[in-house]
């Protein structure tokens, strides 16, 4: 069993090269040195220069101990929030799905917001031995029954987010519909808060993203956490629509109304009332169509081909487009009365490669929902990722975003044999990628509309990591001087900080 302590450096540790009676070895060192460890993961919101002279100097303290600094930026020591994905961030880096694992939090050092997140990860998603040191005692383990966290810590954690709570007035507690969409992204989550809020309100919506972003899931949710949950979510994909058919698909026709109407047929809008019509690739529609689905949309009532008598209808529509709606008005191509009739809320789905936190997460659930559907088929091998796999997953840019991610995945399983997945079973599944300006796609992303400059360079850097590790063979060292880092250990701490599995 591979035991590894994973802990911040705090500011006694940092002091501890003075070797003053007054500060000691410090926690850390204390740690290491007084019980068994196999690797230290030791997280840092100071500079590589105030940090280096500590990790040289514990280095020499327990030679035979690897030790992973990781870098972290935090807006605050005491920011909740920040400090719990940091951990996370740690936890997952240190844990070995190929060894059996056991980890250890150091209480002591930090801040008491970072003990308390400590003691959550203990206690739920990473279970994990806390322990705590002093000058006077000793290191010991701390016992924190569950019952004792589960008392105290809301309690500590209610220091208000003031703009969490902005963003949150009128929310409902808990939105289940939504747990399906996979993310920890903080531009998902904008888009998420913006969704529930929306969602009560039977106000028209536009979704707006590539394709393969998750539109229509999105849009689901929405309907199920709306009042319209118990009527019919009706999907149509305007793209497929013939022109000479639109308006007997959306609107219905009588019987005999054109050659081949041999029946009378209701419509869409007719299948949808009362509950959420989803108008995919709206951008699509031929401008005649726009017109009538406009006075449709205004008057809440529709007139079948061939029929003198409209029907009443009540249903709330969605539109989900691939392309830029305030484009295509600006073009023609879309009608700007239409345009501003549905964009009541419009929601902007952000590409995979704009969400780097998400893609590890998206990687494990999707491939446990491919195993779960290859359960059912004969011959099938449960199925998993080697490090290199993954990294080369992480390291893709997935032009075709969610969707090219879980077909890929599925060819995966269907291809390799084995039960490990490996970094050239990756390779022959990958679809070949088209040819575009990389520096634009870095460099020409739109501000706002979700854009977090974090997770641009945390995709940069995690791309030219991974290569630089597959050309250099698994050296480290070499694989340094590849991307320009003065070291192997400096590596290895990039590793960590971007997740990217030795």
């Amino acid at each position: 069993m591979l035991r590894v302590l994973v802990s911040w450096i705090g500011t006694t540790d940092l002091r501890a090269p003075e070797e003053s009676a007054e500060v000691g070895r410090g926690p850390v060192a204390q740690a290491l040195e007084e019980l068994r460890f196999d690797e230290a993961c030791l997280l840092t919101n100071h500079g590589p220069t105030t940090v280096e002279p500590y990790r040289s100097w514990l280095q020499a303290r327990v030679p035979n101990v690897p030790l992973h600094v990781v870098q972290e930026t935090l807006s605050s020591p005491t920011d909740f929030g920040e400090i719990y994905a940091a951990a996370v961030r740690a936890c997952e880096g240190a844990v070995d799905d190929d060894v059996e694992t056991s980890l250890a939090f150091h209480l002591s050092p930090g801040t008491p917001a970072m003990a308390a997140i400590w003691i959550i990860l203990a206690k739920t998603r990473f279970p994990a031995e806390l322990i705590e040191s002093s000058r006077q005692h000793g290191v010991r383990t701390a016992s924190v029954p569950f019952d004792i966290s589960a008392d105290f810590l809301p309690d500590l954690l209610r220091q208000p987010d003031r703009e969490l709570e902005r963003l949150s007035a009128g929310l409902p507690p808990e939105a289940p519909e939504f747990d399906e969409i996979l993310h920890r992204s903080a531009a998902m989550k904008r888009i998420i808060l913006r969704a529930r809020r929306v969602a009560p309100r039977s106000v028209p919506v536009v979704i707006e993203g590539e394709t393969g972003t998750g539109k229509e899931l999105l849009a689901r949710a929405i309907h199920r956490a709306s009042p319209r949950r118990d009527r019919l979510f009706v999907a149509v994909n305007c793209g497929a629509l013939s022109p000479e058919l639109v308006e007997s698909e959306l609107f219905g026709h009588e019987k005999g109304a054109f050659t081949g109407a041999s029946t009378r047929r209701d419509g869409h809008f007719v299948a949808a009332d009362g509950g959420t019509l989803f108008l995919d690739e709206i951008g699509e529609l031929p401008l005649s169509a726009q017109v009538k689905l406009l006075r449709a949309l205004q008057e809440g009532e529709v007139l079948p081909v061939g029929s003198s008598r409209p029907r009443t209808v009540n249903v709330r529509p969605i539109a989900a487009t691939n392309r830029s709606l305030p484009s295509e008005v600006e073009a023609g191509r879309f009608r700007e009365d239409l345009f501003y009739r549905l964009a009541v809320a419009v929601l902007r789905l952000p590409p995979l490669r704009e969400r780097a936190s998400d893609l590890a997460l998206l990687i494990d659930r999707l491939l446990e929902r491919v195993n779960r559907e290859g359960e059912r088929q004969p011959g099938h091998v449960h199925k998993k990722l080697s490090a290199g796999a993954k990294n080369l997953l992480l390291s893709h840019s997935w032009p075709g975003n969610v969707r090219e991610l879980q077909n890929t995945l599925r060819r995966l399983a269907l291809w390799s044999p084995g039960d490990l997945l490996t970094r050239d079973d990756v390779r022959e599944a990958l679809l070949p990628a088209k040819a575009s300006n990389g520096k634009d796609a870095i460099l020409g992303r739109s501000l706002g509309q979700g854009l977090d400059v974090r997770e641009v360079l945390a995709e940069v850097a995690r791309h030219y990591l991974a290569r630089a590790l597959e050309q250099a063979g698994g050296n480290k060292t070499e694989a340094a001087r590849l991307v320009g880092l003065p070291s192997y250990q400096t590596f290895s701490n990039w590793m960590h900080r971007f997740r990217l599995e030795p």
